[in-house]
């Protein structure tokens, strides 16, 4: 059975391109399943070909780094790959939504260690460049630790669904819904469900204000 997470590689550079998709050909566990030199395309070829994290340029021309971030980030963790080390960027970056930020120069096993954590819903950042981004991650939602499921379940437990109905509307086994409330709570550091939900609801509701 093929376990390994599958990655849409974004860059205006082919050569670049070419050369990542070389460099995780020797990387076990990791699948380069789509490339494209076009940012507007990442979200139909993230969805097309189901994978598990977006890598990305920062500064392309037409459709940017940022706009990457903003199409997909909802769906797919994005990571945001470039040689841009400016402050601004970076903060502008996470604040949209990005599950990292790394440079171009990372080693290879560093990269990868990279997209496994963002899978897992962590926010990555390259240590050259985490003080830029230390405010933007204090300011930044805090549902922004949860996966995309427990996001999903979050979402139905803040308007105070019951599991069986969250199960009923996820298409979700009532355990499996179980155990992303048992994480939502441990993460979040909710005393009960109530609670849970009522913390939920303000950090919607602060997304999206």
């Amino acid at each position: 059975m093929n376990t390994s997470l599958k990655v849409l590689l974004i860059d205006d550079h082919e050569m670049l391109l070419r050369g990542l998709t070389l460099l995780f050909e020797t990387i076990e566990g990791i699948d380069i399943v789509a490339t494209t030199t076009q940012g507007g395309q990442s979200l139909s070829l993230a969805r097309g070909h189901a994978v598990d994290v977006v890598v990305t340029d920062a500064a392309m021309p037409g459709v940017d780094g940022l706009r990457v971030v903003k199409m997909c980030a909802k769906e797919f963790p994005v990571l945001v790959l470039t040689t841009f080390d400016d402050a601004k960027l970076v903060s502008t970056l996470i604040a949209a939504g990005a599950s990292g930020y790394l440079l171009k120069d990372i080693q290879p096993e560093e990269l990868a260690r990279a997209i496994r954590a963002a899978v897992s819903g962590g926010l990555v950042l390259d240590p050259r460049i985490a003080r830029f981004a230390h405010g933007t991650v204090e300011q930044r939602s805090e549902l922004a630790i949860l996966t995309r499921a427990e996001r999903g379940v979050a979402e139905l437990v803040s308007l105070g669904l019951t599991n069986k109905d969250i199960a009923g509307q996820l298409v979700l086994a009532e355990g499996t819904v179980k155990n992303h409330v048992s994480q939502l709570l441990r993460k979040l550091g909710a005393k009960d469900r109530t609670a849970l939900a009522l913390r939920l609801a303000r950090s919607l509701q602060n997304e999206t204000a």
